[in-house]
């Protein structure tokens, strides 16, 4: 695919660094001569310096073959105008980050598709998700739902307590009649190596493993692992910046009692007229003695958004010694994901790998429909449509030469998830979720063709 990219900023950039690793033809587009070095030196990718507004630099960037057009410059307003622009001179597809949440809200009723934007997407809309989602099942690192639930990724840290240390895969399932979940990847403690599990694999202590589960999985996985999945009442929220504000905007209207701490003094109080559900306190949130002021150790979750990497993971290291259950820090550096585990925070998210995990299934192939990296893991999880043209299509799961390293993790049919067994016969109209390492991917794509 040819993709032009719209802003060699933090998003941009990574985008272009994990695209290029895809033998996707690239251009990067952006006003900042140091930006583009860096790029131009460091990824085997095309850059043209200019202002993506200008009909001229789509030109030269050759937007009328493009498949698709991604604005992620710091304006909405400029990305809203490539990719009308890009339309028009005939690229096929654009994408187009916002920071203005109504864009989202009201996306259908405007009618951005016949403007010529295909797609907007916001980093912190995303990570404000994510964190709700979180929230919801607090017994786990990870977690991705598919169809509103239908199927849900559940990941989580073996301790000594699970009951199914030591046992097979196959062991494990027996463990209780008609389960839910199946693990659909494995991280093992002290490596970097992702294993896509079969039927021997033996769970040990210290894995991180993602299961993939359908109603009921969750309850079961707690059950076999000694966790409690207790319901988060009583919230902290450490910056009142963009995530922050729309995380406690999210969570203020359910069943959360909410306190955000905002040190700029302006924005606490504007936050205060915003959030009438939600307890601003203006302080800094470093200053352990505040934390303990405002009754840290009563919390049930402590996030940490500041616009720091550093003072979100230690802040979440303080709430977790004051005995705080859930701790998410957001993060910029993606290296950090590997030190997630061993540091004591429960979650580390990521405003470019969200924005990417929503970009990416556009530059899949066959009916892909949404699609999730994997945190810490170098595993692509994927949901395809099956066409009654599919390879897939009228077989059972047994009869397909699947690769090793991917596994169908569940399958969604009638708005119902189930995780299938080798015996499930697969109909055109379903939706099927793939784990898959990167070697495979092309190979899985080929069955939804």
């Amino acid at each position: 695919m040819k993709i032009i990219i719209a802003g060699a900023g933090e998003v941009g950039f990574h985008l272009a660094k994990l695209l290029s690793y895809e033998s996707q033809e690239i251009t990067l587009i952006d006003t900042i001569r140091e930006n583009l070095t860096y790029a131009d030196n460091h990824l085997d990718i095309k850059v043209v310096k200019g202002d993506a507004t200008s009909i001229s630099i789509l030109k030269e960037a050759r937007v009328n073959q493009a498949d698709l057009v991604i604005g992620v410059t710091s304006s909405e307003a400029t990305n809203v105008t490539i990719c009308v622009l890009a339309k028009q001179l005939g690229a096929q597809k654009t994408i187009a980050r916002i920071s203005n949440t109504e864009f989202i809200d009201y996306k259908d009723e405007v009618g951005f598709t016949e403007f010529g934007i295909d797609e907007l997407i916001s980093p912190e809309f995303l990570a404000a998700t994510e964190i709700q989602l979180l929230l919801n099942q607090a017994a786990f690192n990870d977690t991705y739902q598919f169809e509103d639930g239908a199927l849900t990724m559940l990941g989580l840290n073996l301790s000594k307590s699970a009951l199914f240390i030591g046992k097979t895969v196959k062991e494990a399932a027996e463990l209780i009649p008609g389960i839910h979940f199946v693990p659909i990847a494995i991280q093992r403690y002290g490596t970097h190596y992702t294993i896509i599990p079969r039927g021997d694999t033996v769970l040990m202590k210290g894995d991180h493993v993602v299961f993939m589960t359908s109603k009921g999985g969750d309850e079961e996985l707690c059950k076999l692992t000694g966790r409690t999945n207790a319901a988060i009442k009583h919230v902290m929220i450490l910056g009142g910046g963009k995530i922050g504000s729309q995380t406690a905007a999210n969570l203020s209207f359910g069943k959360y009692n909410i306190k955000l701490i905002e040190k700029n003094r302006d924005i606490a109080f504007e936050l205060a007229d915003d959030l009438s559900n939600c307890l601003v306190i203006h302080g800094d949130g470093r200053n352990v003695e505040l934390l303990d002021e405002e009754n840290i150790a009563e919390m049930d979750a402590f996030i940490s958004v500041t616009g720091n990497s550093e003072t979100n993971i230690m802040s979440c290291l303080v709430a977790k010694s004051k005995g705080v259950k859930k701790t998410i820090a957001l993060v910029e550096n993606i290296d950090y994901f590997e030190l997630s585990h061993s540091i004591g925070v429960d979650t580390l998210i990521n405003k470019k790998l969200l924005a990417a995990n929503t970009i990416f299934r556009y530059i899949r192939r066959g009916e892909v429909v949404a699609m999730a990296k994997l945190s810490n893991m170098n595993a692509e999880l994927l949901e395809f449509v099956v066409k009654p043209s599919s390879k897939i299509a009228d077989k059972t799961i047994k009869e397909l030469d699947f690769p090793k390293s991917a596994i169908i993790g569940g399958i969604i049919r009638d708005g119902e998830g189930i995780t299938a067994l080798g015996d499930f016969h697969v109909k055109a109209g379903d939706r099927i979720v793939v784990c898959s390492l990167p070697k495979s991917i092309k190979k899985v794509e080929s069955f939804f063709f």
